[in-house]
């Protein structure tokens, strides 16, 4: 995978995650389930219902943490105090 160099830094977790491997093998396992007639049954069904599940929920458990350390960091009112600091600009 070529990854261009200026966002190369924030993909690289991506690219050499096991999460590509598991990607790539369920890729190949959708027309391998459908020749083999997997995709009949009902445990096989159950089974990729529950992986489903439980990466919606792993995903949005990262989601939220990110939101509360974003919410921590009150980045916005540090550069504005940065700001008042630096210039002659008053605080409305």
């Amino acid at each position: 995978m070529v990854v261009p160099e200026s966002v190369s830094g924030a993909y690289e977790p991506l690219v050499t995650s096991p999460e590509r491997w598991l990607t790539v093998f369920w890729v190949v396992m959708i027309p391998v389930s459908a020749v083999t007639g997997l995709v009949r049954s009902v445990s096989y069904i159950s089974y990729l219902s529950l992986i489903a599940l439980v990466l919606s929920q792993g995903a949005g458990w990262a989601a939220a943490s990110v939101e509360a350390r974003q919410a921590a960091e009150d980045t916005a009112g540090d550069v504005v105090e940065k700001l008042v600091e630096e210039t002659d600009v008053e605080p409305a």
